[in-house]
């Protein structure tokens, strides 16, 4: 049983990152007042970056390859975001819609891209970000085994930027002035606010978390660019994002909790207990978590006022 725990937890950590870092950038865009559905496709065209990158370059770059791809993933996940921005606060168009038509887009184009760059739709990489214990850490009795062992370094940077995130919302003049541009946005811009530019940049960083969580997915478990990377992580991440009740460490809570989901499922194989049981259970495992999770405590949570609702300045 020890055993069986000691691989759990480390693998959900892994599945954990980078909806966890996904879940953060939609908390960027609600907290603004824009509604981003379309994080699946932000994280779909952030894999495809990460993986075309990795094997243009992993013959040139070495080492820093894997990283690189990192943030060539971020920046594809900003420049397909300033289309959601662009329509949702510009043009005022319905944020729904609009993020739907990103979901879309993303699917259709990173694998029309893959086959017509590689001839495959399938991107596979050779250069991967490698599980490791961490020193010193992962000698600590029972909890560095568990936390700090076996893991994929991207974790701990995920944990950094949730950290760094709660600082920047929750004790910042610019977290402040984002999260009143979600709450109440006619009150913000009668205190100079620029409503508008603050809404872009709250999409804007959605979109590079969300861009960096499909790398991450791509550099550590998944190790090739596929249509199966739009495996609805995207929309796992909103449910993370409801369930944590737009807060860091809800999120995170949250995020654990749907992780494990995952793992629990993706290791039924090696447990005795669950071999038998039909595949169709286990893979629909963590989405029945997550509509039995959505109905029991979405009630109780309460996202910005303003989210969803494009800014007429004329109403103020």
């Amino acid at each position: 049983m020890w055993n069986l725990v000691m691989s759990i937890i480390p693998l959900s950590l892994a599945y954990t990152a980078p909806l966890l870092i996904i879940a953060l950038g939609g908390l960027y865009s609600e907290r603004s007042g824009v509604v981003n559905i379309g994080l699946e496709g932000m994280m779909g065209i952030g894999a495809f970056a990460a993986a075309l990158f990795t094997v243009s370059m992993q013959g040139t770059l070495g080492g820093a390859t894997i990283w690189l791809a990192l943030v060539v993933a971020t920046l594809a996940g900003v420049a397909l975001s300033f289309f959601h921005a662009f329509a949702s606060v510009s043009l005022n168009a319905d944020q729904v819609i609009s993020g739907t038509a990103v979901n879309m887009f993303s699917a259709a184009l990173t694998v029309y891209l893959a086959r017509w760059i590689t001839g495959s739709a399938n991107v596979q990489i050779k250069r991967f970000f490698i599980k490791t214990d961490v020193p010193f850490l992962s000698k600590i009795p029972i909890i560095g085994p568990l936390l700090f062992g076996n893991a994929y370094i991207t974790t701990y940077l995920v944990l950094a930027i949730i950290v760094l995130s709660w600082f920047l919302l929750y004790r910042t003049r610019f977290g402040l002035r984002l999260r009143a541009c979600g709450e109440n946005p006619h009150s913000a811009d009668s205190m100079g606010i620029n409503v508008k530019n603050m809404r872009y940049t709250g999409v804007l960083i959605s979109g590079a978390l969300a861009g960096l969580g499909g790398g991450i997915v791509i550099m550590t478990y998944a190790k090739e660019f596929s249509q199966l990377t739009y495996n609805g992580l995207g929309f796992l991440a909103l449910a993370a994002l409801i369930f944590g009740k737009w807060k860091p460490w809800g999120i995170l809570g949250s995020s654990l909790f749907f992780g494990t989901a995952m793992t629990v499922a993706n290791m039924s194989i090696i447990v005795p207990a669950l071999k038998n049981v039909p595949n169709i259970f286990l893979n629909t495992f963590p989405y029945v978590i997550t509509l039995v999770a959505l109905v029991l405590f979405s009630s109780s949570s309460a996202g910005p006022k303003a989210s969803g609702e494009p800014y007429d300045v004329s109403k103020r």
